[in-house]
């Protein structure tokens, strides 16, 4: 009477093994899961994205304008310094310094590498101007009604004739943020007109139109392309991807974006 129960027991899950185990019957069930896994992806994503912007944190306003379908960083390492080099005692005859000279013009060795973070951004998208909105607001201890309409008027303005993407900049090491400063202050749209440009993923290049040197407002430097080429809009959502390319000095700005991606309550923003 003690081994029956046992016996039924292994054939109920012998059954079962049987019934969910055959090819057919797991390649049903794996589908299914895909298709409910599918589903709840969707799900949380489009809550995200219903989110009012109003109601971002902090950290979701920086992702957005930092790592984003419409807002991207790039690094660039600085590692002339990394090696420790000692100054040498002045020359004993003519008493000139041995001193590398390019650590005299910085003001002494950092002996580590140094990063110099770029932040290239649709502003013309709206999702950045939100982020650039919700980070203001946040850091308003009391809400100014003046502030407000003008951060709301800022968001929903219109970008029917151009593209506008922004870059900023900063470093841990001062020294090297004067350096950008430098470059991109001194810059025009002169300078800048022959080798700054959006390139889709068809080869087909859209040059700058105008060139406004970072200001005090925060947003960065400005470069302003025409939206409509040809009588039509240069992007559009079978476009790929586009590369924004600029040269200003020593420094070379090089990203891409996926435009598929770049969609945003249903609209393309860019």
């Amino acid at each position: 009477m003690l081994i029956a129960p046992r016996k039924r027991q292994g054939n109920v899950r012998r059954a079962n093994i049987q019934n969910f185990g055959s090819p057919s019957q797991m390649k049903k069930l794996s589908f299914n899961i895909l298709v409910l896994t599918t589903l709840i992806t969707y799900t949380t994503n489009a809550q995200t994205k219903l989110k009012p912007w109003q109601e971002w944190s902090r950290k979701d306003a920086e992702t957005i304008l930092n790592d984003s379908s419409w807002g991207k960083t790039q690094i660039e390492t600085d590692t002339s310094e990394l090696m420790f080099r000692p100054q040498a005692a002045p020359d004993a005859r003519t008493g000139a310094s041995n001193a590398d000279p390019r650590r005299d013009e910085r003001g002494g060795a950092t002996n580590q590498a140094t990063d110099v973070k770029y932040r290239i951004r649709f502003l013309s998208a709206r999702p950045i101007r939100q982020a650039f909105a919700r980070l203001i607001a946040m850091d308003q201890p009391v809400e100014d009604p003046k502030v407000k309409k003008y951060m709301d008027d800022f968001v929903e303005r219109k970008f029917d004739k151009w593209i506008a993407v922004t870059v900023g900049f900063e470093s841990r090491d001062q020294r090297f943020s004067a350096k950008a400063i430098q470059a991109f202050a001194a810059a025009t749209t002169g300078s800048l007109k022959n080798n700054t440009y959006l390139e889709r993923k068809d080869g087909k290049r859209l040059y700058l139109h105008i060139y406004q040197a970072p200001s005090a407002d925060g947003l960065g430097a400005k470069f302003i392309f025409e939206r409509i080429v040809d009588e039509r809009p240069f992007l559009n959502r079978e476009s790929g991807e586009v590369r924004f390319v600029s040269e200003i000095a020593t420094v070379n700005l090089n990203i891409r974006f996926k435009v598929a991606e770049m969609i945003y309550d249903g609209k393309l923003e860019y």
